[in-house]
């Protein structure tokens, strides 16, 4: 059975657009039938338009609360009947709501070799810190910020002239190929558990 995701994003969507080409190569055997989005000017929404999936855009400070826009979130989730959710640079915590709803089923990409340098600006970070490695971590996501069981890291070597924009950069390379391999994995691995 094919795995069913809903992607959220926040910005420009380009781990959005790098699994739905996966998808549609056939290398990521799944269906990205929902994005989710806090920002309904964002680009990764005219991404999702080009890709004919529908999008579920919503304003948090319309809402009195996480919980209230989560409730709507939820609906959407249950009305394209989503197995997964796949949070692709979508900058909000996920709240008790969703967690509950999708125990499990939820994983996250982040930009460090986590526990390290977890939160925003994690390219900054490292930089700052001046570590010599970094890289990229999927992660089971909990009501923590980047706190979930690690399920696969890739290292990435700073070199003494990497600039942030130069790391962030070769990151996002890392991040295309990494995220929709790993996904393929895990959800093959949920399938034959399934069928068990």
């Amino acid at each position: 059975m094919t795995t069913r995701m809903a992607i959220f994003a926040s910005g420009s969507g380009s781990n959005f657009q790098a699994i739905v080409d996966a998808c549609h190569k056939r290398q990521l055997d799944a269906a990205p039938v929902l994005l989710v989005c806090d920002k309904p000017d964002a680009y990764v929404v005219e991404r999702a338009e080009a890709a004919n999936i529908p999008s579920f855009t919503f304003v948090p400070k319309s809402y009195q609360n996480k919980t209230e826009f989560e409730q709507d979130i939820l609906l959407q989730l249950n009305e394209h009947n989503i197995d997964f959710i796949v949070l692709a640079g979508y900058m909000r915590l996920i709240g008790p709501t969703l967690l509950q709803a999708y125990k499990g089923r939820i994983v996250n990409i982040h930009p460090s070799l986590l526990p390290a340098f977890p939160g925003l600006d994690a390219v900054g970070q490292a930089l700052d810190y001046g570590v010599k490695l970094t890289g990229v971590t999927i992660h089971f996501v909990d009501e923590g910020m980047d706190t979930g069981p690690i399920i696969a890291q890739e290292a990435l070597e700073i070199k003494e002239d990497d600039t942030k924009e130069s790391l962030a950069k070769k990151i996002h390379q890392i991040e295309h190929s990494f995220y929709p391999k790993t996904l393929q994995q895990l959800f093959t691995v949920k399938g034959e558990a399934a069928i068990r």
